[in-house]
């Protein structure tokens, strides 16, 4: 989309808009932990990423690779957010809370 506007007379060039701009970078990717489900399921993040998980849940959750000590948040109570960073290497790791085994995910980094 291209807007134009009328000049004030200042040579400064216009900031851009928070609403216009569609990447995460302020707070970085995130997994919402509500009615024992993660959402997304499958979340795609860069190498080393930041990831911010809420659980919008009374219970306590996890957000734990499924295989290996990659990432694991250690739990997280109700109503809380945590943090955990991507892993490194590029691939596909499965997720899970590991109080509530039903609740699984994949993060995808590439």
């Amino acid at each position: 989309m291209l807007a134009t506007a009328c000049s004030n007379g200042d040579d400064r060039p216009a900031s851009p808009s928070p609403a216009t701009s569609s990447s995460a970078t302020a707070g970085g990717q995130s997994i919402t932990m509500e009615n024992f489900a993660f959402s997304p399921a499958d979340l795609q993040v860069r190498p080393g990423e930041k990831i911010t998980v809420v659980n919008k849940d009374s219970a306590a959750h996890t957000v734990t690779a499924a295989e290996g000590d990659t990432f694991d948040t250690g739990s997280i109570p109700g109503g809380k957010s945590g943090m955990f960073t991507a892993p490194a290497e590029a691939g596909e790791y499965a997720f899970v809370c590991t109080f509530h085994p039903n609740m699984t995910g994949t993060l995808i980094v590439r």
